[in-house]
């Protein structure tokens, strides 16, 4: 009798949960759960800033998120709210909202957004939820809050790149900037890199944990050529910029560049998100431009 009125009372419970989802114009189902009552809802004009994340069902594996990092800005437009999405529903919302909501892969492989493969399989969902941390009316607001954001983002990076260095007893210089610099050989100091040279360069680039992800150095390959780059141009991200000058022509060593100094929160190619990067250098010439 009582595992019956137990599973009676589970049962409630679920379908009561279940049924505190709403179903969106598009199909998506949707859940909001209100912050502080006294915010007015989003109107056209504004810039909010949340942070979302999404994570796949089947292997309560993340997607991507920006909770503890970085959260994403965007203007509130009518006009181009998107369907099958949380921005669908995104002017029911107040500041301190929070959005729970689940998108059906099929739905979203028949819509384009996605294909289905090993990741992404049918009958699979995609859970995400997002939260309203603030509501700008000016977009130098929102610029100076950004900026906020970013300097917290590179301060936690950097104390992981010291961390990283005291744990394995590597002495390094700090840039300004947060760029750390070994210098094995400083190189020629009547020649050094500046904004008025171009540094000819060989490198092996690889993350904290020691993952290769590009590299120009290979003994056995006599087509091998070192990188020119063209200081203070910005064809390299700024951690390079920044550390390159540490050395001369002839200089070796190893720079560790903080995320928000090499690709932030963009992926490029095998490097994920929020990467603190290393970089062995040997700079082969640096040349007048």
């Amino acid at each position: 009798m009582i595992k019956s009125t137990l599973k009676l009372v589970a049962a409630i419970v679920l379908f009561a949960s279940c049924n505190s989802y709403e179903k969106a114009p598009s199909g998506m189902m949707y859940k909001i759960t209100h912050g502080d009552g006294n915010q007015k809802k989003l109107e056209q004009g504004q810039f909010v800033k949340i942070n979302i994340e999404y994570k796949l069902k089947s292997k309560d594996t993340t997607l991507s998120s920006t909770y503890g990092l970085i959260p994403v800005y965007f203007p509130v437009d009518t006009a181009s709210l998107g369907k099958y999405t949380f921005t669908e529903i995104l002017m029911q919302c107040k500041k301190g909202d929070k959005i729970e909501f689940s998108l059906s892969i099929d739905t979203l492989a028949k819509m384009g957004v996605l294909q289905l493969n090993e990741i992404f399989k049918t009958k699979d969902i995609v859970l995400g939820k997002a939260e309203i941390l603030d509501v700008f009316t000016d977009v130098a607001k929102v610029d100076a809050d950004y900026k906020k954001e970013t300097e917290t983002e590179k301060k936690k990076e950097i104390d992981a790149i010291k961390a990283h260095l005291a744990k394995n007893k590597i002495t390094a210089v700090e840039s300004p900037e947060g760029v750390f610099v070994v210098l094995k050989e400083a190189g020629d100091a009547t020649n050094k890199v500046d904004t008025t040279k171009i540094a000819s360069v060989y490198y092996k680039g690889y993350t904290i944990a020691g993952e290769t992800f590009d590299t120009n150095i290979k003994p056995n390959d006599p087509t091998a050529k070192p990188l020119d780059v063209n200081i203070g141009t910005g064809s390299v991200i700024p951690g390079w910029e920044i550390g390159l000058k540490y050395f001369g022509k002839g200089g070796k060593g190893t720079i560790f560049v903080p995320a928000m100094l090499a690709y932030g929160p963009q992926a490029n190619g095998a490097i994920k998100p929020y990467s603190n990067l290393v970089f062995d250098l040997e700079i082969q010439d640096v040349t007048k431009k």
